[in-house]
């Protein structure tokens, strides 16, 4: 069973070659250079670079996995959520490959292929717990059985990535800033201080009161005529950022029993976040933690097309007049 995935829902146009849970190949193309010129991803412009980067990325991954296009049995795609713009390029490549080749066109929920990634390390044994995070989410989903979805905790207002992007930007550094962010906070020590988010739900997450306590504090610096120390500042802030997202998965691990905790999403190649999630087997030994390699955390179609394995399992399939769907709700 040979799958081709599809995966444009933000900056990234990648494609990728599955074949019975083995990566033939994964080809991605980045857009990162362009957009550190905006400050951010410009949605115009992701759309316009995928229409442009598709057909290339296509011949690339399948020379790197030796297939031809008769060698295709289906083909993924994420459906969203994500940039409108990204995804329609995306949905319309697969639409059009499915469509030609006549094999069946599986559409893929952006954050079951995230989760799914960590198959490439171990094997998902339920009921599982997933914390995802990323530019775009910050969600505990909870996974009683295999391809069931149900959200526990999400944030209230930035996800953690986002916010991330946001104190970089308040500090002077470039995007991505949570990359820089996490190179500063290992040359930094404990010097400031920031408070402790308090949710209503313990399992929900909150980041935008902690973005504005850095702008505070660098504007409390200022009026002192003090500079201020940006290592110390991105230790503070990822320090805080990082405990706020391992309490709650902690919190959820004292009143839920899992046999595997997931990590997902690109902040998930956080190295802070990668050790401190390792951390909770002191105190729940019993858990199966799994932290996908840190290429694979980064949006791309390798996820996709493994996540797409378990909707062929379900018989989960669309026809070619699906559209890309920017909300798309995960499947129950």
């Amino acid at each position: 069973m040979i799958i081709c995935a599809i995966e444009t829902s933000c900056d990234e146009t990648s494609v990728s070659f599955v074949k019975d849970g083995v990566v033939l190949s994964n080809s991605v193309s980045s857009q990162i250079e362009i957009h550190k010129e905006y400050g951010g991803v410009f949605p115009e412009v992701a759309s316009r670079l995928h229409i442009e980067n598709i057909n290339i990325v296509i011949k690339d991954a399948m020379k790197l996995a030796d297939v031809s296009f008769d060698d295709i049995d289906y083909v993924a795609v994420t459906q969203g959520p994500g940039l409108i713009g990204s995804l329609h390029i995306g949905v319309m490549a697969a639409k059009t490959l499915a469509f030609s080749l006549d094999v069946p066109l599986v559409p893929v929920h952006h954050i079951a292929g995230h989760i799914y990634a960590n198959k490439l390390v171990g094997e998902l044994e339920y009921p599982l717990l997933a914390l995802v995070v990323s530019g775009g989410h910050t969600e505990l989903i909870l996974m009683k059985s295999e391809f069931n979805f149900e959200i526990i905790g999400k944030t209230q207002d930035d996800a953690v990535g986002e916010a991330y992007d946001k104190v970089a930007r308040q500090m002077g550094l470039d995007y991505p800033g949570g990359p820089l962010i996490d190179k500063m906070a290992k040359l930094g020590k404990k010097n400031y201080i920031l408070p402790k988010v308090k949710m209503e739900n313990p399992l929900d997450f909150s980041f935008s009161g902690l973005k504005s306590a850095v702008r505070q504090l660098m504007l409390r610096e200022e009026r002192h005529g003090r500079e201020v120390i940006l290592n110390d500042l991105a230790y503070a802030f990822q320090t805080s950022a990082v405990n706020e997202l391992v309490t709650r998965v902690s919190s959820a691990l004292e009143t839920i029993e899992v046999k595997t905790l997931v990590l997902a999403g690109g902040v998930a190649a956080n190295s802070k976040l990668r050790e401190d999630i390792l951390d909770i087997n002191k105190k729940h030994p019993e858990v199966n933690i799994l932290i996908p390699p840190l290429w694979a955390c980064m949006d791309q179609a390798a996820m996709i097309g493994l996540a797409a394995e378990e909707y062929i399992k379900y018989n989960v399939f669309a026809t070619c007049e699906i559209s890309a769907v920017s909300n798309k709700p995960l499947p129950y």
